[in-house]
């Protein structure tokens, strides 16, 4: 089929076409809400072995430094991600004065590491919660990373927050803001099937196309009235 003769059908059904994009359109305006505000913060922080554990005999003692900051960072990326840190958090803001639960702490929690450095992110509600929990995370990274490491026999690592927990506003997810425009096209596409579903199942003769797909042969057409 040429595309003129797509471009027809759709002509003909363009309200079948435009039906289901519309009713989701009103659906999706109706049930709108708009994301919630979330706050945001990022802190950097390097490790390294405590003074107690130095290199083993004939090592290079910087290459082992950096060799061992790799593998302590490495490890608490991980271990942010548990929930035995969330508690350990939590347990540090209710000491604080502060109740946040530990389900609420661990899903604000998210980390990562390039090479020697942590990258430890926060995100909550409210820039009051985003700070507490930063802080107290703070803390617990470098009182009781003890807990991650029993390789260091009960020593905690020197963990160096490289900079201090800056708070902002988060922009609303990709998921958020495409939502309604994929629910569009999503109706949209159901709109031309129904379009070309009723051109297949329509009985009814509309032009010389039409006749001729019967096998008959057209003698004239009479014009439209202009």
């Amino acid at each position: 089929m040429e595309l003129h003769l797509y471009l027809s059908i759709l002509r003909r059904w363009w309200w079948l076409v435009a039906l289901p994009a519309l009713a989701v359109a009103a659906v999706g305006l109706a049930t709108y809400h708009r994301p919630p505000v979330t706050y945001g913060a990022t802190v950097h922080f390097s490790a390294s072995l405590p003074p107690t554990l130095n290199a083993a005999p004939g090592a290079d003692p910087n290459y082992y430094s950096w060799l061992t900051s790799e593998y302590i960072v490495g490890g608490l990326s991980d271990w942010i991600k548990t929930g035995v840190f969330a508690q350990a958090v939590s347990d540090e803001l209710a000491a604080q004065g502060q109740t946040i639960p530990t389900p609420a702490v661990q899903g604000a929690l998210a980390s990562d590491y390039v090479r020697s450095q942590l990258v430890l992110f926060v995100n909550s509600g409210s820039p009051e919660a985003a700070t507490a929990i930063a802080n107290a995370a703070i803390t617990v990274l470098q009182t009781r990373n003890a807990e991650a490491f029993p390789q260091l026999g009960g020593h905690n690592a020197i963990v160096t927050a490289l900079d201090a927990p800056t708070v902002g506003a988060s922009a609303p997810g990709l998921r958020a803001m495409l939502d309604l425009p994929l629910r569009l096209l999503l109706g949209l596409g159901v709109g031309i099937a129904l379009a070309f579903a009723a051109h297949t199942l329509d009985p009814f003769i509309h032009d010389r196309r039409d006749v001729e797909a019967l096998g008959l042969a057209v003698m004239g057409e009479i014009p439209k009235q202009k």
